[in-house]
């Protein structure tokens, strides 16, 4: 029987910290309102999942401390001297949480909701300190001060409850952005000057792409190096394409461009959709047990002008292709090719869908190209070698990769738009899977077999990287600046989390951005001013292009306009001109 009240304290404090990371959640999510049903919703959803977890591991706990224990433990069945220890493991849990949340999502909330977030936090960790004196107490004292700690572990739970939230607020939801991002707001346009090419990268490291150049791997990187300008970028997390891209695109932090994550998720048991899913406490596994369902964001998510929208207000022509969250696209002064032009995940198909390409009769144009590149595309040699590599006979990454670039070459000659981009995704996979055998030394559990077998998959992804910017380098004009842009880096998984990856059937999972390594900016062309620069924003590359081409930089933008990347006698000539802000 004594076990079975051991289970029931357990059960309790499980339930207990299920609410603690709801509150953390909701801190997290401040438009959810706060009424009856989303919370019951919340709360059954995360009690279904942590409930369960911790309840299990509190039990564990109890019986371990019975196990050591040199006389019977036999508590009540709700317990102050069981609760009180279990609470100090909720509180302190959750306000190290709370904390760790506040730091790491910085950009991503607001100045008021910080404050607001970190209130909460600090009540949580008096609460836990007030339940830790409580435990002491009674540990020391007994039973005799019993009523005198129960008042005060009921207070201090209640506090650690209704005190985060009353600071947190009611929540709103937030109004429409139904402006058009294609007004034009009157911004004269310049005259003369270079075009700027992007060449955007997921994953890409300014480190292993120094390495390799050094050594004569990367010849085309290493043009850029020896001639042009480099600099890390720091980003920011949850480090997903969706809002890194976008800080990229508008200059601003994601609570400013309305994009905080990769998707919506919907909790299938209430009403409300979360922009953000609470770090280090494995969040993920609520998608993956189905308890609620990611909502992929579209164009309509951005509550910020991006830059072709900027650029179409000064009559200027931009050519974008693969952008994240370009669906539908929208019009433009140019060509937009959405990132959904190739259906994710079967890159095998034609591509149908009007919405996925601006303007619309450009699709059979498109098509030809990806067509071509597709016939062009050396699939024998790619699958054969991933084949060997993970057992998988496919090469989507590096097909769509050849793809995107030769309707970025078709477009970019038919248009020669001021402002061109294409983004490239293989290094990203590659990263992930393969990080561990390009880096033996950082991990130490890579064999010569597995070294000679794998070890230059990362790298033969780099070089294919290389070869598609050499062909891009070689369309550039006399006065043309080309940016070569990483939103994000890749370092080694950390050991638990690849025992965990393991454990769950994931093996060959070696790389991570979760924490967000810094990605990098390259700059070549004849204004550029070569050198390693100190380090810098995702959110400066937008400033940064509106100098280049002569437009002034919103004062509402987060991001600073890099002249230092620039030669003096360009920067003499051009002084930083300043707009309150695009979003009118």
């Amino acid at each position: 029987m004594r076990y079975l009240r051991m289970f029931s304290n357990a059960v309790v404090a499980a339930a207990l910290g299920a609410v603690y990371l709801a509150v953390l959640t909701l801190q997290l999510n401040p438009m959810v309102p706060l009424y009856p049903a989303n919370l019951a919703g919340l709360l059954l959803t995360l009690g279904l999942y942590y409930g369960v977890h911790l309840a299990t591991l509190f039990y564990a706990v109890i019986v371990f401390r019975q196990i050591l224990s040199a006389e019977v433990f036999s508590p009540g069945w709700i317990s102050l001297r069981v609760l009180s220890w279990l609470l100090v493991l909720d509180a302190g849990g959750a306000a190290a949480l709370m904390w760790f949340n506040l730091l790491a999502y910085a950009p991503m909330q607001s100045l008021e909701t910080a404050r607001r977030m970190a209130a909460g936090a600090a009540v949580l960790t008096i609460c836990a300190l007030l339940f830790l004196g409580v435990a002491l107490a009674h540990y020391t004292f007994g039973r005799r001060r019993g009523r005198v700690g129960g008042t005060v572990v009921a207070l201090a739970l209640l506090a650690s409850l209704a005190l985060p939230l009353a600071v947190r607020g009611a929540g709103s939801p937030l109004p429409l952005f139904s402006r058009p991002l294609d007004v034009d707001i009157g911004i004269e346009r310049p005259a003369g000057g270079g075009r700027v090419v992007m060449v955007l990268l997921d994953g890409g490291s300014l480190d292993f792409v120094s390495t390799a150049a050094l050594a004569g791997r990367l010849p085309n990187f290493g043009r850029i190096l020896d001639r042009g300008a480099a600099m890390h970028l720091n980003t920011h997390r949850p480090t997903q394409p969706e809002p890194v891209w976008t800080s990229v695109a508008t200059g601003k932090l994601p609570w400013k461009s309305g994009v905080r994550s990769a998707a919506r998720y919907h909790v299938r048991l209430a009403s409300d959709r979360l922009e953000l899913l609470p770090e280090n406490c494995f969040a993920q596994g609520l998608i993956t047990y189905g308890l609620i369902g990611p909502e992929p964001h579209d164009a309509g998510s951005l509550r910020a002008r991006p830059l072709w929208s900027i650029l179409a207000t000064a009559g200027l022509t931009t050519g974008v292709v693969n952008w994240p969250l370009t669906y539908p696209a929208q019009p433009v002064r140019g060509y937009l090719v959405s990132d959904r032009f190739y259906r994710p995940g079967d890159a095998w198909l034609e591509p149908d869908d009007p919405a996925a390409i601006y303007p619309v009769d450009l699709l059979p144009a498109a098509r030809l190209a990806g067509d071509r590149a597709r016939r062009q595309f050396d699939a024998s040699a790619i699958v054969e070698a991933r084949a060997r590599a993970e057992g998988q006979p496919r090469g989507d990454e590096v097909l769509t990769d050849w793809m995107h670039e030769e309707i970025a070459r078709v477009l970019q000659q038919q248009f020669r738009p001021h402002l061109s981009a294409v983004r490239f995704r293989q290094l990203d996979p590659a990263g992930h899977e393969y990080l561990r055998f390009a880096m033996p030394s950082a991990f130490g559990d890579v064999t010569p077999e597995e070294r000679r077998q794998y070890g230059q998959v990362l790298e033969l992804a780099y070089a294919r990287v290389d070869a598609m910017l050499g062909r891009v380098m070689a369309t550039l004009g006399d006065e043309d600046l080309l940016l070569v842009v990483s939103g994000y880096g890749m370092e080694p998984l950390p050991l638990w989390k690849r025992a965990v990856e393991r454990a769950i059937g994931n093996p060959r999972l070696s790389g991570t951005h979760e924490n967000a390594p810094d990605g990098f900016l390259l700059a070549y062309g004849p204004s550029v001013s070569p050198g390693r620069k100190r380090r810098g924003s995702v959110v400066d590359v937008a400033p940064t292009v509106l100098y280049f081409l002569g437009l002034p930089v919103g004062r509402d933008m987060d991001g600073y306009a890099r002249t230092d990347l620039f030669v003096r006698d360009f920067v003499e000539t051009r002084p930083i001109a300043f707009i309150p802000s695009y979003e009118r």
